[in-house]
């Protein structure tokens, strides 16, 4: 037996128990199959809607029943007090149709054994260790071998253990007693992770009565962005990503996220991301709850101001204006045809050109460009080396003429080599030629009579009696 309703529990059935003694104990019990994959993703749901009373929000799958951990520490003001919450808390659930029950301790460990073997509440400050005492051992969340251990000396609440020597319990018991023990009441901290990433902004309305317009969601959304503004000018830094939360009376909760290709705290543009996510919303019955969070955030340096005036003010200096704009242009882009449908370059770590750089999606974080920013490098590389016929001095000499694509061309100007060696730690070569899988690059940049400017390279070292292969591989101008 996983779980059981109020009717079964007053016939003497446990958890745990096996079918058949389940049924030597209430003949008439019925029986329906357990669907663990559904419970989990209902257990995550409530968690998630848990999250407008705190971000804090932990799972709890340890033994016979789910339950959630929340760490409400400061957000009890929000609801009226610490009683008010847990009030409000369990009669949402209740209307959602779960029988809940809740406690609220200075301690996860209290708050678990209270909520599950005792009367629940809220636990005043300096009452833990005597609400605790009347308590079962099996509140202190241990194995069945220990309890039934404790069990045959006569150790049965916890209480019992307040007066026996922890040095006696921790050879008899093992450590887990005593570690239990210091958790509930305290004494060891007990670290608690949550379900998700805890934002490092956020903020939220709570509504007194269901907002049932869109015009009011909006409106409401508007106010956060302007409060989130502020928060994050405080700071320096401005929104790589956006979550919008929307609790509906029903116990449903509407998630909608944004991306930014840039950081950017402007309400006026967020907004309009924003409303464009919005366009499909189903409000229902109403929202009684708005969250707004920025879980992920970068920095946002001053802007230069022009000399220019408009009614809102002076106006940006023009590079800053233009790199904002296709910021927006792009965010606008990303959010309404997906993330995936608009790339940029990124660098990539790997000193081979052709795998220098890759495609990556524009809302995703910026790259760092410093270490490519010393490499030179031509504006245009071709998809693949392709294979020239150079005359060249040996050994290491540039060339000073080539034939590429039918074409001669003579070189009046030659820099380098510049060394690239292959990357011994991949299986595959990545060059036009089959046998160069492990062997160097000489690159050589080079002007011929025209102008115009070629990036080449040898393939290898230069061998008596046989001719190096040589690779055209970028075009500068």
């Amino acid at each position: 037996m996983v779980a059981l309703n109020g009717a079964a529990e007053t016939a003497g059935v446990r958890p745990g128990q096996t079918l058949s003694d389940a049924r030597a104990i209430e003949p008439r019990l019925g029986v329906e199959p357990s669907e663990l994959a559904a419970e989990a993703a209902a257990l995550e749901a409530l968690a998630t809607w848990c999250s407008r009373y705190t971000p804090w929000v932990a799972l709890d799958r340890a033994g016979f029943g789910a339950g959630l951990w929340l760490d409400v520490t400061g957000c009890a003001a929000l609801c009226g007090g610490e009683t008010a919450l847990l009030d409000d808390l369990l009669r949402r659930l209740a209307l959602f149709g779960f029988a809940a029950k809740a406690a609220l301790a200075d301690t996860p460990g209290a708050a678990w054994a209270l909520a599950r073997y005792g009367n629940g509440g809220v636990v005043s400050v300096g009452e833990t260790r005597a609400r605790l005492a009347s308590l079962p051992i099996a509140a202190l969340r241990l194995g069945t071998a220990e309890i039934e251990a404790l069990d045959r000396v006569g150790l049965r609440c916890i209480g019992d253990l307040y007066r026996l020597p922890r040095g006696a319990l921790a050879r008899r018991f093992g450590t887990t007693l005593g570690r239990r023990l210091d958790q509930a009441l305290g004494v060891a901290h007990e670290p608690l992770s949550p379900a998700r990433a805890i934002a490092p902004y956020r903020v939220e309305r709570l509504f007194a009565e269901p907002v049932a317009s869109l015009e009011a969601v909006h409106a409401t959304t508007r106010a956060l962005l302007e409060a989130l503004a502020i928060r994050l000018e405080a700071d320096g830094r401005g929104v790589r990503r956006l979550e919008l939360m929307l609790f509906k009376v029903d116990g449903a909760v509407d998630e909608r996220m944004v991306g930014t290709s840039l950081a950017v705290r402007e309400p006026r543009h967020l907004m309009r991301l924003v409303v464009e996510k919005l366009a499909d919303l189903d409000i229902g019955f109403g929202v009684d709850a708005i969250t707004l969070a920025a879980p992920l955030t970068d920095k946002l340096p001053r802007v230069q101001l022009g000399l220019d005036f408009d009614d809102a003010g002076p106006r940006r200096a023009d590079a800053a204006e233009d790199e904002a704009a296709l910021g927006q242009l792009i965010d606008r882009l990303g959010n309404r045809l997906g993330p995936e449908s608009v790339n940029r370059p990124a660098p990539r770590q790997s000193h081979l050109p052709e795998r220098a750089v890759i495609s990556a999606g524009a809302l995703e974080p910026s790259a760092d460009w410093s270490a490519h920013a010393m490499r030179e490098r031509p504006l245009r590389l071709l998809p693949r080396p392709e294979p020239i016929e150079v005359i060249a001095p040996i050994p290491d000499d540039p060339p000073v003429m080539f034939r590429w694509r039918r074409a001669v061309h003579r070189i009046r100007a030659a820099t380098g080599p510049e060394r690239l060696s292959p990357e011994w730690w991949r299986a595959a070569g990545i060059d036009a030629a089959d046998s160069g899988e492990s062997r160097f690059r000489d690159y050589y940049r080079v002007e011929d009579e025209t102008g115009r400017r070629f990036w080449l390279f040898r393939l290898g070292a230069f061998r008596p009696g046989s001719s190096p292969a040589w690779f055209m591989h970028g075009l500068s101008g």
